[in-house]
């Protein structure tokens, strides 16, 4: 009988403690739950402006209500920029296959979809200080302005034609970030188009 005891008290006792910070668990995470979606939203507005190279000044939000307006066609969204009341850019997210998992970020245009505004990587399961570096300003920087070709818009120095330099090290990144870009460029022309963008 003193042996069953032995045995019952650790199994009812661990039991009781899982259920505790079970409990404690859902409550905190509920609790957090409204916070956690109003800072992903915040990061969506930086990063939409950080692509449309505007200025932010200490109140992200209202910098963002002020000139980004979102938009949905045929199951694509995306986001309009107006300086003015004019159209002065277009963002949209994208996604795709990396080295170990997939990046998905914002990439922005001009008006007439001829140059790249900008370029954002928002996450990505790349390998730190590797192909992590396409986090970096430097690299993205490279981006903006690119004007954008018929064929490949981004090749990587020095092939023929290079505009953009490849991260050292992590050269399936590199090309991994290239041809998303370019997959995705032909996808929004195609879409822009359509759309009668």
């Amino acid at each position: 009988m003193a042996k069953k005891k032995q045995i019952l008290f650790p199994v009812i006792f661990m039991l009781v403690l899982t259920m505790v910070y079970t409990f404690v668990l859902a409550f905190i995470n509920e609790s957090t739950a409204e916070r956690i979606n109003e800072l992903e939203a915040l990061e969506i507005k930086r990063s939409v402006l950080f692509v449309l190279d505007v200025p932010v000044d200490e109140d992200v939000s209202s910098t963002y209500d002020r000139a980004v307006e979102e938009a949905v066609i045929d199951d694509t969204s995306y986001y309009i920029y107006s300086d003015q009341g004019e159209v002065s850019g277009y963002v949209f997210p994208f996604t795709g296959t990396g080295l170990w998992g997939s990046i998905s970020g914002y990439i922005s245009f001009t008006p007439d979809f001829t140059k790249i505004l900008g370029i954002d990587f928002v996450a990505h399961s790349e390998t730190p200080g590797l192909g992590g570096r396409i986090d970096e300003e430097w690299f993205k920087d490279q981006f903006r302005g690119l004007e954008i070709k018929p064929e490949d818009t981004v090749i990587f120095k020095p092939a023929e034609g290079g505009n953009i330099d490849g991260i050292t090290g992590a050269t399936l990144t590199s090309d991994s970030v290239r041809k998303i870009v370019n997959a995705f460029i032909a996808d929004i022309l195609s879409f822009a188009k359509e759309a009668n963008l």
